[in-house]
């Protein structure tokens, strides 16, 4: 692991954090105070709101906190990687599906035991992982690119279920997104002797962790299986998260961020590591949510604590981690077999198999009565036309332009996992947008275009200004995207929850459905999409040029920041326009530029072509099934295309990478 700069401020961070959190909490508990330490016969509502409701989601906050960091922590430490934690790995979403599949498919299952089903999830969604880079020598990038993947799939799942499923999985809604409002002790106090097994056994590991820390090497010349130890302290962090996730739901940022922050302040070996971050995490978390209770007031309960815990993780991340001069440098992948294809041939089809799927999307499908029909059989085709024409080429060309944002991003920053939707570019955007709802008296295509755009912008500069003196290292440009996501993300969310008509076009839009695409719309799309990708093709020499590293890029005669600004900003308004059509949810970035690689389009401009095809593809399918699928209802695009790519991203992860 690496070393901090400050090795000092773990204690002092830990101290502020109590600090904040003694302030936070004694406003909640302050009035009530002396009833509490007095016995009273008269029945008192505050009272019995702070002994049953309050003082047990203090404890719950205090206990998730530190079992969710503590599993963190031993991830990362385990696997040498510093992006490992439940949330990153899909042990909280693996967790979180079984959930809703058991509350759908076998509630007797639940009713048994709660916990035995989130921890099955857990475990398969663990193994699938791990089993998807076990041919990859679980490469640190590779490993969460696989963590990502299978958290995608896992979150997609759960969330289409429960849209399909308002009636019986309501509650799970707010629960999702990590809720810790209590009615009684009962939480708190069946969390406290379950967690307590993992914990203690979490003591034991520290020894055998630092030997580890020190290489396999000493650790097997000391006695010590190196494989076994790695098994369990991934089985303990799994229960854990597992635990965790069964009682509150997922709290997705605790995990990731807690050990971070702890490293970042100063925590160099395993036991101070282990130590501070799960005091931080802790903390961060009990802090957080007394800040909900207090902001909230009587709709508290309402609130998810997860979805808002970046409002203050967020910040402490992005300021650490701008003072931070280095993490762990990832391993390669193993090479991919190239095929190489004339460019007109790959241009050709790059246009013609997107073309041709389009053409079925419209012909196939059912009619305004729910029958399956082909458009020349129908009684109406002229409706038909009318109401898939806009909806089907938007999602075509928002697919297009995800993944070739996608490409330039991964090439440009040399980080596998770069995407608009990972370094929060997307969200970025959706900010924008958000702001361009609420400040527009009449909100048009263009000037949303333009917020949208402007929102991309600025997240993205801040993303390459935090890591411009590291190179761009990925796991820093990964951490600065988690970080940033999470907190527009809860800003976006809180706009949505003000109760304005506007918010409802938000989350329609962060839905990612294609639903209000009108031929306007859509032909702005196309134009932008074809506009923007001619752009990248005529630029796509800087983009080989640019890998070959600054120096050489410049002796060359390629003005080096003008070129990469240029290709960023590009990247940026492409995310801009495809975020007006299908959202920031659907990953297309992340997944085809990935699809197009492991078919052996290597190639800068082969990449290009391949990848906005694959996103084209899988957008148009997706459209296609949220359409049809559950008629009549319409199911977001956004949604389905991660359910359609990523099956498709793992088998392509999971195979031996030949070598060139």
């Amino acid at each position: 692991m690496s070393a901090a700069v400050h090795p000092n401020r773990a204690p002092l961070l830990s101290i502020t954090l109590a600090i904040g959190a003694a302030l936070l909490g004694w406003p909640l508990i302050s009035e009530v105070l002396p009833s509490l330490v007095q016995k009273s016969v008269v029945y008192d509502v505050e009272r019995v709101i702070a002994l049953y409701a309050t003082l047990p989601r203090m404890a719950s906050a205090l206990l998730c906190g530190a079992a969710l960091s503590l599993s963190g922590v031993l991830l990362q430490i385990a696997l040498r990687n510093p992006l490992a934690s439940p949330t990153t790995l899909g042990v909280s979403a693996g967790a979180h599906l079984a959930l809703v599949l058991a509350s759908l498919l076998a509630p007797a299952f639940i009713a048994f035991s709660r916990d035995a089903v989130a921890l099955v999830g857990s475990l398969i969604a663990a193994g699938l992982v791990f089993g998807l880079v076990s041919r990859r020598d679980f490469s640190p990038v590779t490993l969460v690119l696989a963590g990502l993947v299978v958290s995608l799939y896992c979150g997609a799942a759960a969330t289409l279920l429960v849209l399909l499923n308002d009636r019986y999985l309501a509650s799970l809604f707010i629960w999702g997104a990590g809720s810790l409002s209590q009615q009684d002790w009962s939480i708190p106090l069946g969390l406290l002797w379950k967690l307590a097994i993992p914990m203690f056994a979490a003591g034991f590991l520290i020894r055998p962790l630092t030997l580890l820390s020190a290489g396999d090497e000493a650790a097997q010349s000391l006695g010590a299986s190196p494989a076994r130890l790695r098994l369990l302290t991934v089985l303990v962090a799994v229960a854990l998260a597992a635990f965790v996730t069964s009682a509150v739901g997922v709290i997705g940022f605790i995990g990731l961020a807690a050990p971070v922050i702890a490293r970042m302040s100063g925590a160099r070996t395993v036991q101070s590591q282990i130590i501070w971050s799960t005091l931080i995490g802790a903390l961060l978390l009990f802090t957080t949510d007394n800040a909900v209770q207090l902001a909230a007031g009587t709709l508290a309960d309402f609130v998810p604590t997860g979805a808002v815990t970046a409002l203050f993780g967020s910040p402490l991340l992005l300021i650490l981690l701008r003072k931070t001069k280095s993490l762990q440098a990832p391993a390669k992948h193993g090479e991919i077999k190239r095929v190489f294809w004339p460019f007109s041939v790959l241009l050709a089809a790059a246009i013609i198999v997107p073309l041709a799927l389009v053409f079925l999307s419209l012909l196939v499908g059912r009619d305004t009565m729910g029958s399956w029909e082909v458009l020349f059989a129908s009684s109406t085709p002229d409706l038909l036309i009318e109401l898939r024409t806009p909806r089907v080429f938007s999602a075509a060309a928002a697919g297009a332009l995800l993944a070739v944002a996608g490409v330039l991003l991964q090439r440009l920053s040399g980080n596998d996992m770069a995407s608009p939707e990972v370094l929060g570019v997307s969200s970025g955007a959706m900010l924008g947008l958000a702001f361009g709802l609420f400040l527009l008296a009449s909100p048009q295509t263009g000037p949303l275009i333009a917020f949208a755009a402007l929102g991309a912008f600025a997240i993205m500069g801040l993303i390459l200004l935090l890591n411009r003196k590291s190179g761009f290292q990925a796991e820093r440009m990964v951490l600065a995207g988690i970080a940033f996501t999470a907190l527009l993300d809860a800003l976006v969310g809180a706009l949505a929850a003000t109760g304005d008509l506007r918010s409802l076009l938000l989350l329609r839009w962060m839905s990612g459905t294609t639903y209000g695409a009108t031929f306007d719309s859509a032909l702005i799309l196309c134009g932008l999409t074809v506009l923007l990708l001619g752009i990248a093709l005529i630029l796509v020499r800087w983009v080989g040029v640019l890998e070959l590293g600054p120096g050489a890029a410049g002796s060359l005669g390629l003005p080096v920041s003008r070129a990469r600004g240029l290709l960023f900003c590009l990247a940026g308004l492409m995310t801009a326009a495809a975020t007006l059509a299908v959202g920031p949810l659907s990953f297309i970035g992340l997944m085809a530029p990935h699809i197009a690689r492991h078919l052996g389009f290597v190639k800068p401009s082969d990449q290009i072509l391949a990848a906005a095809s694959a996103g084209a593809c899988l957008m148009v399918i997706a459209d296609w099934i949220g359409r049809h699928g559950y008629f009549p209802y319409d199911m977001p695009s956004g949604l389905i295309s991660a359910l359609v790519g990523t099956p498709f991203l793992m088998l392509l992860l999971a195979r031996r990478p030949t070598e060139s």
